[in-house]
């Protein structure tokens, strides 16, 4: 078997609060809780267990998304519906505008515990293949 990333504990200032977030951003389904854990689970496997810790213990983290431009265009509607602050770059200095950085679409935003969220269309790096 080859190494796959299966799950991740996502740390947070509510558990219920941060999944249900992301998961209707993402038009991703909240899983069933498991002890301190609130699931998302992506299409390919990865589960975002997430877990209310002490407010001084959490830190901030980027997680980023890899999505079809059908799926960009609805979480970025959501995004906008929700009136959620989004900027063009990791250091928000380019707030209300999307990237467009290899050759795809960009955009960041906050998740409640102030967890940077990332949504891309091209992988960092893509090129388009050679026409052959």
């Amino acid at each position: 078997m080859s190494v796959q990333l299966n799950h991740t504990i996502v740390h947070s200032r509510n558990n219920r609060e941060a999944a249900a977030f992301l998961a209707d951003v993402l038009g991703l389904e909240v899983g069933t809780e498991w002890g301190p854990f609130v699931p998302v689970e992506t299409a390919n496997g990865v589960t975002l267990d997430f877990a209310t810790v002490p407010a001084d213990s959490l830190g901030v983290q980027h997680y980023a998304f890899l999505v079809s431009e059908e799926e960009f265009d609805a979480s970025f509607a959501r995004i906008r519906a929700g009136g959620i602050p989004y900027f063009a770059d990791p250091h928000m200095k380019r707030p209300g505008e999307i990237n467009h950085n290899d050759g795809g679409r960009g955009v960041y935003f906050l998740d409640p515990s102030g967890h940077g969220m990332e949504i891309i269309t091209r992988p960092y790096g893509y090129q388009e293949p050679a026409a052959g």
